[in-house]
């Protein structure tokens, strides 16, 4: 049997809903909600979160990213259908994401430079940093899939 989960936002309102509103910022940021998702996405991929994968997913769609895209995001360093601006950021994703893997080296945030002005690339670690304790999060605490299989929207 498994044992009950908490849940954070009831048991630490104040906190969760400041992380909330940390990633509802995110938004803002000129990286753009396309390539905010795609990230989201890939991330969740690496740390194999269910639940965080069916959310960014989804939205992903809605903001503008196709479905070959979507498709052969795990594979995206041999995909030619990411933009250069794409591929530096899913760079630094993985290397922020498997940090203890393959470290934060300069060959992963030199590409940055050609392709995000200082604030973007702050605001791209902030994004990716934030993905992953949201995926941490729902891991950890067993969010729950929606019912549904069908819903792809």
């Amino acid at each position: 049997m498994q044992a009950k989960r908490l849940q954070p936002s009831e048991i630490s309102p104040e906190l969760y809903n400041a992380v909330v509103k940390v990633d509802e910022l995110t938004y803002q940021s000129t990286l753009g909600k396309a390539l905010i998702e795609l990230i989201k996405v890939r991330v969740s991929q690496i740390n194999g979160c269910a639940f965080c994968l069916n959310m960014h997913a989804k939205a992903a769609r809605k903001v503008g990213n196709s479905e070959q895209k979507l498709y052969l995001l795990s594979a995206w360093k041999e995909a030619t259908i990411f933009t250069s601006r794409e591929r530096a950021a899913l760079g630094w994703t993985e290397a922020l994401s498997r940090i203890a893997e393959i470290g934060a080296e300069d060959e992963h945030y030199t590409p940055l430079l050609a392709e995000f002005d200082e604030k973007e690339i702050v605001d791209l670690t902030l994004l990716i940093g934030l993905i992953n304790l949201w995926n941490r999060l729902a891991i950890g605490m067993k969010y729950t899939l929606p019912n549904s299989t069908t819903d792809l929207s």
